[in-house]
């Protein structure tokens, strides 16, 4: 079956998460970050993530910015920056800036040109993902934006993933959903959608029952995937 919607994870996927670290550490303010800023980028992206599971087998759901702020608190105390309220502040608040892949732009633009649906199903909350979308300038070549908030609980719960045929009225294989998250894109395998991982950093399969259709190195790849 033809693929007719095109579904993005968001964050890691469409928008860098190191770009708020990185960024921080490049300002005069922040200086004590110029050598630490990859391990505090990389472990407050690994603590939001396993907050998200654990707060959904807990049955303890919380929106996506508390888990951000927690993942955060983590990783300041992990590389011993815990105690700064200005970098804090000011790392929260790039996080809602964050500048999206070089290729992004060009890649939702050949999507909606070939007559495509295109959404962002995310953790992510409302809001913050609305602050994302506006400030990479791709409002404009998204039909939606979907965030578990609907449903209560993260990703990879299926019922986040029917959101996606609530919304468009598709079929789950009319479409290609794209994660930059191994276990996202393999789970959604399972649920019954083509899926393609963006594997930027060239790590090795997730040990899940199911596994990515296709695993690519960036997202410039897509519209080929989708049929155009």
């Amino acid at each position: 079956m033809p693929v007719t919607t095109c579904v993005f994870d968001a964050y890691g996927t469409l928008f860098d998460v190191a770009a708020a670290a990185r960024q921080a550490a490049a300002e005069p303010d922040f200086a004590q970050l110029s050598d630490t800023w990859p391990a505090l980028a990389e472990h407050w992206r690994l603590k939001q993530l396993q907050y998200t599971w654990l707060r959904a087998v807990a049955s303890a759901h919380d929106d996506f910015w508390k888990v951000t702020q927690d993942g955060l608190d983590w990783a300041l105390e992990k590389t011993g920056l815990h105690g700064d309220a200005a970098l804090r502040e000011r790392l929260l608040a790039l996080y809602w800036e964050l500048e999206s892949y070089a290729e992004v732009p060009a890649m939702l633009h050949s999507l909606k040109a070939g007559g495509l649906q295109t959404a962002i199903l995310s953790n992510g909350s409302p809001d913050m993902l609305q602050g994302a979308v506006t400030s990479a300038g791709i409002a404009d070549v998204l039909d939606d934006t979907l965030s578990v908030e609907a449903v209560g609980v993260f990703k990879p719960d299926w019922q986040v993933y029917d959101l996606v045929e609530k919304r468009f009225g598709c079929a789950k294989e009319e479409v290609l959903f794209v994660s930059s998250n191994g276990w996202d894109a393999g789970c959604a395998t399972g649920y019954g959608f083509t899926t393609a991982w963006v594997n930027r950093g060239g790590d090795p399969v997730d040990r899940l029952p199911w596994t990515p259709h296709h695993i690519l190195d960036d997202l410039s790849g897509i519209p080929r995937l989708a049929g155009l």
